[in-house]
């Protein structure tokens, strides 16, 4: 099924251009505030600003501070209820506890503590039967996945700034960076290191607006993919949680130079280190059904593809050259899919990608 016009992100209403020049601002005046932390004994590491997580050194602990929220996969969540009487929200928490816990993963912190934020526009969202406890229930098991101890949080109903019927969730999270590790802020990636490219389990948690736009041009969440399964369980699929594998990459004395979740801005994340450096990539792994169907549905171009989604590449390790197969090895041992995917060279800040004949350049992604 191929529409004859290409869609993009930016015209179902996510602008990257004008959102990271926000956070460029923004960062720019948190700078600002960086010496205050000496009055409370602490230090800022402002090489991690634009990074996933913020860190710290504190106590003589290196702490690791994020926020993020899951985007609009709820109302994925809330349509294909209402389509079909499944309810998915057990996936939902699942998913944003997922993005929170991975962003710690990328700056090498292991997560301590997380508090939630469900947001709601009317008391309609708590009214559909067993829709709360589903969300708690997977709330809870992605916080026994990633090993983070669930705080609080808070809970506002905020009619007329969120849609009635919906629900808007984040969160933040704490992690630590264990002893005798770095803080994986991109100053230690060198021309040579090797990319490693582990598999995502789907959509994750970035590109849910053109997810709805395809959904909306098939017919509806309850289409089946030509494997049998239902667009809406493709889209709802649970995030890999990737604290596990940090965890026993760690264990196992592997070393790594820097990590990144592939999350917005798809495959351009692998250059997402302030340095000029090229990331190659000759293999990548096999795009699941349900990017290779929105894709076409959506008529849409390689390039904004891999721009936008995963693809089915999930997180990125970068390793010291010769080191890429025992990461591959390890993940693998934990129940990952993992591929010894390219290498870090000289050159000008780009991704390319080989297999798919894409290539980003700078100017395509500029968070710092």
């Amino acid at each position: 099924m191929t529409e004859h016009n290409s869609t993009t992100y930016r015209s179902v209403g996510v602008d990257y251009d004008l959102l990271d020049a926000g956070k460029r601002q923004a960062i720019l005046a948190a700078l600002g505030t960086s010496a205050l932390a000496a009055a409370r004994g602490a230090q800022a590491l402002d090489a991690s600003r634009g990074e996933p997580a913020f860190v710290m050194s504190a106590g003589g602990q290196r702490l690791a501070l994020v926020i993020e929220c899951l985007g609009t996969k709820s109302i994925l969540a809330r349509e294909y209820e209402a389509a079909t009487g499944v309810n998915r929200f057990d996936w939902i928490g699942y998913d944003t506890v997922a993005a929170i816990v991975n962003d710690l993963c990328a700056v090498g912190a292991l997560p301590l503590m997380m508090s939630a934020y469900f947001a709601t526009g009317s008391p309609d969202w708590y009214a559909a039967p067993g829709r709360f406890d589903a969300l708690v229930s997977g709330w809870r098991r992605g916080c026994d996945d990633s090993g983070a101890v669930w705080g609080g949080g808070e809970s506002p109903m905020l009619s007329g700034v969120v849609e009635p019927g919906e629900i808007d969730l984040a969160g933040c999270a704490v992690g630590i960076i264990p002893e005798g590790r770095p803080p994986l802020l991109g100053d230690l990636l060198q021309p040579g290191d090797e990319i490693v490219l582990v598999a995502s389990t789907g959509l994750h948690t970035n590109g849910a607006s053109l997810a709805r736009e395809a959904a909306r041009r098939a017919g509806g969440l309850e289409q089946k993919l030509p494997g049998g399964q239902t667009l809406g369980d493709a889209l709802l699929a649970p995030s890999a949680i990737y604290v596990r594998l940090v965890e026993a990459l760690y264990a196992a004395g592997t070393p790594l130079s820097y990590t990144t979740p592939i999350t917005g801005h798809g495959l351009r994340k692998l250059m997402r280190a302030d340095r000029q450096l090229s990331y190659r990539v000759t293999q990548l792994p096999a795009v699941p059904e349900v990017f290779a169907y929105i894709t076409d549905v959506l008529a849409l171009s390689t390039a904004e593809a891999y721009g936008t989604f995963n693809m089915g590449a999930g997180f990125a390790l970068f390793c010291p050259r010769g080191e890429g197969e025992r990461a591959v090895t390890v993940a693998t041992e934990q129940g990952y899919k993992a591929y010894l995917s390219g290498q870090v060279q000289e050159g000008p800040r780009s991704v390319v990608l080989e297999p798919v004949g894409v290539v980003f350049e700078e100017g395509e992604l500029r968070l710092r």
